[in-house]
């Protein structure tokens, strides 16, 4: 799952707390790896990071997990709660079960893989990153989402894409409804290899490109229209 070389070590929440875990985290070197023992739900956990580290968290985690991430590799080895990689600049977070709200929101660059579901919300306001969900996703996801990619193998509650720019949403299964100046739009050769790139990345081989269908912006919201037909951005 992870390119990067590491050196094992395991830090034990229950001995050493959020702060002085996440402090070793952050000030780890390239390189280096770690097991999180006893995450137990905590809060916070391996957020800030910014150096080529590989975090592998065993158990659930709570809200905003790998926040603010640049570079890292994080695994859950469970499930996470709201704000999942929210914020994330680069790197990659794998979650082996499901997600809360908000996964992936306002994320830059980087790769977030969740391997369950993700709630609400997922991949809002997303500016850059590739946000791939091998379940399904909650309503209003990639709300106002500016570019990236969002990719749903499962299905897409109501609203999707409501008010979106130039995200481009690839979903495998039903859509409950599309969200205000969402629509869908046809699948040229670019996005199929563009879509089986993502998956590829995201280790994903039991599916087909062609499954799926993509959605984007309608561009009626966010571009002005002139009464007499002339477009001004």
């Amino acid at each position: 799952m992870s390119t990067i070389e590491t050196t094992a070590g395991t830090l034990n929440l229950d001995d050493l707390g959020l702060r002085g875990v996440n402090r070793t985290l952050q000030q780890a070197a390239a390189g280096e790896g770690f097991s999180l023992a006893n995450p137990n739900g905590l809060h916070a956990i391996a957020a800030g990071l910014r150096a080529e580290v590989a975090v592998d968290v065993l158990g659930h985690a709570g809200y905003y997990c790998a926040g603010m991430n640049q570079r890292a590799t994080v695994r859950v080895h469970g499930n996470a709660g709201v704000g999942l990689a929210e914020n994330m600049m680069s790197g990659r977070v794998d979650v082996l079960g499901s997600a809360g709200q908000a996964a992936g929101a306002t994320a830059r660059g980087g790769l977030l893989v969740i391997h369950g579901d993700a709630a609400a919300r997922c991949a809002i306001s997303l500016k850059g990153a590739h946000v791939v969900v091998r379940g399904s996703v909650g309503h209003a996801s990639a709300f106002m989402a500016q570019t990236g990619r969002l990719v749903v193998l499962g299905d897409a509650g109501p609203g999707l894409g409501d008010s979106i720019y130039e995200t481009r949403v690839y979903v495998r299964g039903t859509v409950g409804e599309l969200g205000a100046d969402c629509v869908e739009k046809p699948m040229r050769d670019e996005h199929l290899d563009e879509l089986a790139a993502l998956l590829a990345d995201a280790g994903v081989t039991d599916v087909s490109a062609s499954d799926f269908r993509r959605y984007g912006s309608a561009r009626q919201l966010y571009h002005w229209q002139h009464p007499d037909g002339a477009e001004d951005r």
